[in-house]
Order: structure tokens, then sequence, then C-alpha cells
């Protein structure tokens, strides 16, 4: 691997690592250094990569939270009983252009992908999520994208890209890899009625923050189905006591690392990031915590068997209406899945779809003659 735009840790915050307890994460962890250089990314599962690009944010902050905070914060923190080898790839600063930036970040990600590593994308604002998202065009699958954020990112349709019109870039763009989009924890006050009923028109997932926080564990089909999960830290509520805190709703610290962790934990989701990261101590200290809990989540995650692995399910037929559905229940993890027939005979990209994940709540629901909402969306976005 030979990428000049990739810049080593600061110098500063290795001399900070000195400081640390030998077994804490950042004596751990393999990093790129001006004296060692590149780490080897053999057997390495997960690489961290700060990004410096805020050029096309909408809001542009005077102090931007910068990597090497976060970085100190993680540093600083003891791993788990963890097997995977981490490694951090130091930073990709702003390019001449934003498009010598998008080209760094996904031909970063693309490699990584294709290595099978983990990026884990810090800082930046949230534009950076469209060159991660068109990584995925040489991997070869339809991508499933979830969004923690509190607005859609649509913008005009005529928009150059920004902060908060890429979703409607990577809608619209070819090729057109995007198979579905889900939000966590829009705010109805910050979106448009046109961008809700474009949600529903393109028959994408969206969950109001209220929803999530009265449930999380809402969230957890949702990521178990993602390949690519962004976290925008504007749907993070602000401390009381953090002076430059402008986000009075939004979800509290310990249901945004839940989220990250149940993002962790699914075996699909092939690359994470959080941008917009402002704010002060409490911010980068909040920030680490959230990568701790994504790289704990993966450590433990769970490999399913195939569906018609003898003895590995437990089919369930509930009939609705003058149909049956079929639910099964892994006998390995407890977690449900509904079966979506009608895409069993489409194209390749489509066949691993077939099995949506689901709760134990949606088969209730199901057994009184309710089918479950994102079941209907499925079922109208294939014959639409």
């Amino acid at each position: 691997m030979d990428f000049e735009f990739l810049l080593p840790v600061q110098d500063a915050v290795l001399a900070h690592n000195q400081l640390l307890p030998k077994q804490s994460l950042g004596c751990t962890i393999k990093i790129h250094s001006q004296q060692a250089g590149l780490p080897d990314l053999e057997g390495a599962k997960i690489a961290i990569v700060g990004i410096n690009e805020t050029r096309n944010a909408v809001i542009q902050h005077i102090n931007p939270l910068p990597v090497s905070k976060i970085r100190q914060q993680l540093y600083k923190l003891f791993p788990g009983n963890w097997g995977h080898t981490i490694v951090d790839l130091g930073n990709i600063n702003q390019g001449a252009t934003v498009q010598d930036t998008y080209f760094a970040v996904q031909s970063m990600c693309e490699f990584l992908l294709k290595e099978d590593i983990i990026p884990i994308l810090i800082g930046g604002s949230q534009d950076v999520v469209y060159p991660a998202y068109r990584a995925f065009d040489e991997v070869g699958n339809m991508v499933n994208l979830v969004s923690v954020d509190s607005r859609f990112d649509f913008g005009n349709a005529d928009e150059l890209i920004s902060s908060q019109s890429y979703m409607s870039k990577i809608i619209v763009e070819k090729p057109n890899n995007l198979f579905n989009f889900s939000n966590l924890g829009y705010q109805t006050y910050y979106n448009a009625q046109e961008e809700v009923d474009l949600m529903d028109k393109l028959f994408f997932d969206a969950f109001r923050l209220g929803e999530v926080i009265k449930d999380i564990t809402v969230v957890e089909p949702i990521l178990r189905d993602a390949n690519m999960v962004s976290v925008d830290m504007g749907a993070v509520k602000s401390p009381g006591h953090d002076a430059g805190g402008d986000v009075p709703n939004g979800f509290d610290s310990r249901e945004i690392c839940a989220i990250t962790r149940y993002a962790g934990i699914s075996e699909k989701v092939q690359l994470f990031g959080i941008f917009e990261c402002h704010g002060k101590n409490y911010s980068a200290a909040l920030i680490a915590q959230m990568i701790w809990y994504f790289i704990e989540g993966v450590n433990y995650r769970i490999e399913e068997v195939a569906i018609d692995e003898k003895g590995a399910y437990q089919k369930y037929i509930v009939p609705v209406d003058d149909e049956e559905l079929h639910f099964y229940k892994s006998n390995k993890s407890g977690r449900w899945w509904i079966e979506i027939p009608f895409m069993i005979n489409l194209n390749n990209k489509l066949k691993r779809h077939t099995l949506l994940p689901c709760t134990y709540s949606d088969y209730l629901d199901a057994c009184n003659q309710k089918r479950p909402e994102r079941w209907w969306k499925a079922f109208k976005k294939s014959i639409a």
C-alpha cells in the first residue's frame, strides 16, 4: 500500500502515548508515525483514518474538534478482550480541491474494503459520506446505508454537494448501488415535508428521535442489514455544561454508544464513520467511547450459518389475511428474520436481501394480523 496523501499521527499525540499504561489502546494498536511509517496491514481487521475536510460544510465552525484530541481520548482507553488487530493509518488532509480529498477518501476506503478491513472514518463534514459510499462501486454488492442524523440531507436536487445535500447525489448519480437508506433519529422540524414525503416515496426507513429513544432496540435489525453506517454528531444532544453546544435535542451519550455498538455487532457493516465533530473535551471523550463501543461490537460479531442449515433456525409460519409470513429465529443468536419471497427471482445483487432482519415484536404483530411496516416497504419497493 502506497498512499502519499496519508499523513502520520502527530508527534504530540505519540508523545502523550508514552505516558499511558502499556495495556492502553494507544500502546496496543499499530500506528502510522513519522518515524516508523505506515503499519503492516497483515491480519488487520479495523483501520482508523482521520479526515480533515470541511470545505463543503453548510455551517463552518470556527473551532472544529481536532482529530488529534479524539485520538488522545481514544488511546487512553483500555481494550476489551479483543482478538482483532487495529491499525491507525493517520490523516487525510484537505487536498488542493475538495474533489482531490474525495478521491483520496474513496481510494483509501476501496482498498481497505477489498482487503476485508473495516475503515473507521473520524472527522470531516457529512458530505465525506459520498466518496466513502462510492468506494463500494468496485466491491460489487448493493449497499444499505444507515445514517444517524437529525436531518435526511437531501437538499435541493440541483444543489452542488454539501454536508446537507449529499444524499441526493448518492440517490441520483450512477452507478446506483444504493439498495436502501435508513435514517435513525430524524427530528421533524429540521426536515421539509417534501423530504419526509420523498423518504416514503422511495420506501426508505426513517425513525424519529422519540421513537428510537423510547426503545433503542428498534435500531438493531436496521443496523444488522447495513453495509455502511455514518453518524452526524449533530444528532447527539449537547451537554448542559458545554458552552459551545447548540443541539438542544438528540441522543444522549448512552444511547449513541448503544447505537454504535449495535453497528459494530452487525456482521454486514463494512464501513463506519463519525462526522461533524465539534465541541470541546467532552465531545472528544464521547466520540472516543463511541469508537470503542463500535470496536467492541466487531469483536462480538456472530457469523450466522445459511438459512437452510439443518437445525440452525426455527421457522414460524404466520397466516395474515390471505398469505403466509415466514419468520426465522436463529438458534445461535436468538435473532429474527422475515422472508421476502418475491425477491427470490430477482438479480443476483438482490438475492442476499431475501431475508429481512426483524424483531420478536414484529413476529408478535404478525400473530395479531399486523404486517411489519418494513416488510410492507420492502414489498412495495419490489413491485415499484
